[in-house]
């Protein structure tokens, strides 16, 4: 593609706002933001997923009618389950796995494939949508599921419908959108931990022009107690703070224009990264590798000066703005045009050793911003269905990573690790959780130094343009019979920078952290070009007017990596190096049956992928295999993906719905011990074999305005591995938790109160293993969240 065709894409960035149609019962599986308020109650209805109305192919249909794996939630059914983050959700969705490390740190996993670097030069393998605009860089992709829609996870590649970062699937958050009439809510909920909620939402407006402002604060107290004197707060507490103003103007009837801004603030206590080497205090039950205990996490007496905070942390800030106009040009024809800017900035402070030792104390600084723009012509007729548009998607980023500690106890703790310590007979940290190697640097000067500050700091850097055109055609072969072709073809320029901070250490006269190579003021720079075409074709043939089956073929892609460092030329100065990891494609074949029969809908699909140059991220070791704290991503060769996903609900009575889904996946890096010996076979990271969930929902009226509502429900996930190359150690065996809400509503539903309760049985387990201190050989663990339960509380008001 040509520099003329980039700046044809940068120009349409400029075309007028046209307004859009109105759809409001649709289940984005695109980028349709346009929603009517008369369909409200319709889509409220159906909180099934094959009965839900989606636009997955630019059209509204019912997701049976799609050939291509959907798996749709209501905001009514969100509440229903008594969610509030999507990593809950995602234990009800077979093929999506979520793990919340932090806000910062979300790792999203779809049919077993993860997307959760940190790193400004690589990009991701899942979309996340928001409001029908990309926003999939991990930094900065948290959103708070307040006062939403639905979300729709859409399974396997789909660049044809949502561009490059879809490798391996999407998800798209729809928030709800403002209709007519004065309506609104408040919400208000306190439970163990001191959790607290307010919330709500208020809606005003008439048939040309109407808004919306809702928002949630929720604070928590954190689950793990941290001993150490200097710090406030325990681990994962939580201040969370996300407010949205929408707009919507609807002057005639034939164009509708939205426009949505967001703000979300994270305030959260420490990730408890608790050592699976180091004792937190003496008589820790079950030794230092129990990470369900109390944790003593000090991080660094330097840390205010060196990383920004002198306590452990989150503070993160997302700003959103989205515009999208649809406007119907004839009886067949729309067009629309989708425009997005999103810019975040977050700060986190972390103990990557996990203990009270000033050891391996980090921060990471990440920033960045992104915009994007798409245009796309409809074409909805008797016999041909059809998209076609252009878009073009920018962002730049960083992620900076400042490092402290005090050097006498970081050379006696590392060294302590490989059985050679620099002063024998002095712990790193004793079995009561103090610290002895605090002595060394004075023992080592002769007690002229107590104490040596050290920093040091990395950054890299990313800047992403990705332009493309699009268009998908199916055609009505018979009235049984659609047939679908789609292609994207994609130019895209990539920018990585790098700098390091490299200074020696007083004692030993290196750097502290083997293979950090100090830039000397230098930011190197490198960049290149990549061009590819990412087709997808389907098929659906509807055997009855219940039931349809469907096969895909699409090809997805995770876009190369212009990977930057530095090392030392042979003459021991620094200077660039550039380490390309080549693109990781997959082939998708996919097929499956789909029913929606009366009180019955359910869908059963099974698929078989085929990759290409998978990139896996593994700690990066010096030429004498010693790690040196950073990753690298590296091409792990061929693997393979196989799985059988269904999904099933039934409605027993008006007042009553069963439901369950399962997925089993058998998928990894296939066994090549010439070309990648040390991946061979293993199973992908946070890949379960086996999920699953169930349970029912009960709607009852009793009369007089009255209902009963109780939704309890079982989820279950088979053993994970945190780590590639899998390390028995470093995983979590199966995990079942049992979870429920239930309540009763009055007035006609004006008035609310409901109990929740998670993980109900205080199942113990693993949210995630290894982390930064696996990377220097003392790998961390993060306890998952205990059994949480509260009361709620809602008013309401309006239509």
């Amino acid at each position: 593609m040509t520099i003329a065709f980039r700046a044809a894409l940068l120009a349409s960035i400029a075309l007028p706002a046209v307004p859009a149609l109105a759809q409001n019962v649709e289940v984005e599986a695109s980028t349709e933001a346009a929603t009517a308020a008369a369909a409200v109650e319709e889509q409220e209805a159906a909180n099934s997923g094959n009965t839900i109305i989606v636009t997955a192919q630019k059209v509204e249909q019912l997701a049976q009618d799609v050939p291509i794996t959907i798996s749709a939630v209501t905001g009514e059914r969100i509440e229903e389950l008594g969610v509030t983050d999507l990593d809950e959700l995602s234990n009800y969705i077979p093929g999506l796995n979520i793990q919340e490390q932090s806000a910062n740190n979300p790792g999203v996993v779809i049919r077993g494939i993860t997307s959760d670097s940190g790193s400004a030069q690589q990009g991701p393998r899942v979309t996340l949508y928001y409001n029908g605009v990309d926003i999939s860089r991990s930094r900065g992709s948290y959103q708070a599921i307040y006062d939403l829609e639905r979300v729709e996870v859409i399974k396997g590649p789909q660049a044809t419908l949502f561009g490059t970062a879809s490798a391996v699937g999407a998800i798209s958050l729809v928030s709800a959108r403002p209709r007519e009439g004065l309506s609104g809510e408040l919400r208000g909920g306190y439970g163990n931990f001191i959790q607290t909620l307010l919330g709500g939402n208020i809606n005003d407006g008439n048939g040309t022009i109407a808004g919306r402002i809702a928002f949630e604060w929720r604070t928590r107290d954190g689950y793990v107690e941290n001993l150490a004197e200097n710090q406030e707060e325990d681990l994962y507490a939580q201040d969370q703070l996300g407010i949205r103003a929408s707009v919507r103007y609807t002057p005639p009837a034939d164009f509708t224009l939205d426009v949505i801004g967001t703000f979300d603030q994270q305030r959260n206590g420490g990730t408890p990264f608790i050592s699976g080497r180091f004792p937190a205090f003496a008589g820790a039950p079950g030794g230092p590798a129990n990470a369900f205990v109390d944790a003593n996490l000090g991080g660094s007496p330097y840390s205010a000066q060196h990383l920004g905070d002198d306590q452990l942390g989150l503070n993160r800030e997302v700003y959103d703005l989205n515009v999208t106009a649809e406007y119907a040009l004839a009886d067949d024809w729309t067009f629309t045009t989708v425009n997005g800017y999103r810019q975040f900035d977050s700060a986190e402070v972390f103990d990557a050793d996990g203990s009270a030792a000033p050891f391996l104390e980090f921060a990471e600084i990440a920033e960045g911003w992104q915009i994007s723009h798409e245009g796309r012509f409809t074409y909805a007729g008797s016999k041909l269905r059809a998209s076609a548009g252009w878009n073009l998607f920018i962002e730049d980023g960083r992620q900076n990573v400042p490092f402290s500690t005090e050097e006498g106890t970081y050379l006696q703790c590392l060294t302590s690790l490989f059985g050679a310590p620099l002063i024998s007979g002095i712990p790193c940290v004793g079995d009561d959780g103090s610290v002895p190697a605090a002595a060394v640097t004075g023992l080592a000067t002769g007690g002229l130094i107590s104490a040596i500050p050290y920093t040091s700091v990395f950054e890299n850097q990313g800047r992403n343009e990705a332009y493309s055109i699009f268009g998908d055609l199916t055609w009505f072969a018979t009235d049984a019979l659609e047939l679908t072709a789609g292609i994207r073809l994609l130019d895209e320029y990539r920018q990585s920078g790098f700098f390091a901070d490299v200074p020696n250490s007083v004692l030993s006269g290196a750097p502290l952290i083997p293979g950090q190579i100090d830039t000397r003021g230098q930011t190197f720079t490198s960049d290149d070009a990549f061009q590819a075409v990412l087709p997808r074709f389907n098929a659906l043939y509807r055997i009855s007017d219940d039931v349809n089956v469907f096969a895909t073929l699409s090809k997805g892609r995770r876009s190369p990596i212009v990977q930057l460092g530095a090392r030392r030329d042979t003459d021991g100065t620094a200077i660039a190096n550039r380490l390309d990891v080549p693109e990781e494609t997959v082939w998708n074949y996919e097929g499956g049956i789909k029913l929606a029969s009366g009180p019955i809908s359910g869908a059963l699909g099974v698929y078989y992928q085929v990759y290409d140059g998978f990139q896996v991220s593994l700690a990066q070791l010096d030429a004498d295999g010693n790690p040196t704290g950073g990753f690298v991503t590296e091409s792990a060769g061929k693997a393979s993906n196989l799985e059988v996903e269904a999904e099933v609900a039934i409605d027993v009575a008006d007042w009553l719905q069963l439901f369950g889904n399962v997925g089993y996946i058998d998928g990894g890096i296939d066994e090549d011990d010439a070309f990648s010996p040390q991946f061979s076979g293993a199973r992908f990271r946070l890949q379960p074999e086996w999920q699953a969930a169930g349970g029912f929902t009960i709607d009852y009226e009793s009369g007089n305005g009255t209902r009963f509502f109780a939704t309890p429900s079982v989820t279950h996930r088979s053993q994970i591995f945190f780590e590639v190359p899998n390390n028995p150690l470093i995983s979590q065996g199966p995990v079942t938790l049992v979870n429920a809400r239930a309540g009763i509503s009055f007035a006609d539903d004006r008035y609310e109160i409901a109990g929740f309760i998670r993980n109900a049985f205080d199942e113990e387990y693993l949210l995630d293993a290894g982390n930064t201190g696996g990377a220097f050989g003392i790998p961390t663990f993060i306890p998952a969240e205990p059994q949480l339960f509260g009361i709620q509380l809602a008013v309401r008001f309006g239509d």
